[in-house]
């Protein structure tokens, strides 16, 4: 070619420095650098990244971590109170089934006390009784001993009342024993005369005709001659559990005796005097309807209440089995 130079004589070009270069940035050399700056730019900022997302999975992960841990001791603490609920139910049940039973055993040992001291207690006979009230009626001499246990079970409520006057809770049970066992003491007491009066002596020796009256003070009730109570029979479960209902419900009946300050006297002698009434009322309505008169009445012999206690005691067991 005319007038070309050969490229070996062409002159070295030198780089051009930083500050020569054109501003517009149209060198193609330019252009390929930028993409490789700014791939070398990105391995750093994607590290960085990569690494505060890690910070980010980390605390977010021990916040799980943390939540976990609580809910897990929410959860412990939830069992662990079930646990103690269960436990405390278990404890209350298992309290009141031997509350239950040492009140069972209690009231079947103040029963097996009566049944021993009912024998003891001294009964007058219809002639004794005559001399002893001279020229009463049948009913004016059932009034009389009607009036007399009622004061005396009276008299044993406000001793009892009295004697709780400041409240203990431990003597309590005893305080309540001791007057269903003077209240029985003078109300079997009170039948017995009262069948005397009406001339309704159950047949037989001490004991047989105590059961009787053990059971007529259970079931309320007068004997019926007419159907004599023999011995195995009256020992059997039924008049015991008749005898331990009544008295479960004259302990329950005298609760409020047992108030403070002198006013447990005042309830239990009024409370006492009038059950006494009311037992009274129910055996002599019973009694009146089989009645036999004064004058009508066959020979019986002469009731010896001593010698009859020392051939008992004597020949058999002092407690009815």
């Amino acid at each position: 070619m005319t007038g070309a130079t050969p490229f070996r004589k062409r002159p070295f070009r030198r780089g051009k420095k930083a500050s020569e270069a054109p501003q517009g940035g149209t060198d193609p050399q330019d252009a390929t650098s930028a993409p490789d700056e700014s791939a070398a730019l990105l391995p750093s900022t994607t590290s960085t990244g990569s690494a505060v997302g890690r910070r980010d999975g980390d605390l977010s992960d021990a916040a799980g971590a943390h939540d976990g841990e609580r809910g897990i001791i929410a959860r412990l603490g939830a069992v662990k109170g079930s646990v103690t609920g269960t436990r405390r139910l278990a404890a209350l049940r298992q309290g009141t089934l031997k509350g239950g039973e040492r009140a069972r055993a209690g009231v079947a040992y103040l029963a097996d006390r009566i049944i021993e001291n009912a024998p003891r207690v001294p009964v007058r006979d219809l002639a004794t009784l005559r001399r002893q009230f001279t020229g009463l009626t049948a009913e004016e001499l059932a009034d009389k001993l009607v009036a007399g246990a009622a004061n005396g079970t009276s008299t044993v409520g406000a001793g009892v009342g009295a004697a709780a006057m400041l409240p203990v809770p431990m003597a309590m049970p005893a305080e309540l024993a001791t007057e269903v066992t003077g209240v029985a003491a003078i109300e079997l007491k009170m039948i017995a005369e009262l069948h005397e009066v009406y001339g309704q002596r159950p047949p037989g020796n001490l004991r047989q005709r105590t059961i009787a009256y053990l059971g007529s003070w259970a079931e309320e009730r007068g004997v019926d001659l007419t159907k004599p109570t023999t011995l195995n029979a009256a020992l059997g479960g039924q008049m015991k559990r008749e005898l331990r209902q009544q008295i479960m419900k004259r302990m329950v009946r005298n609760l409020p005796n047992l108030m403070p300050f002198m006013v447990g006297a005042a309830v239990g002698a009024v409370m006492n005097r009038r059950d006494t009434r009311k037992l009274a009322d129910h055996i002599r309505a019973d009694l009146r309807r089989r009645q036999i008169p004064w004058d009508a009445l066959p020979g019986l012999p002469p009731l010896d209440h001593a010698k009859e206690l020392r051939e008992l005691e004597a020949g058999g067991p002092k407690e009815l089995p």
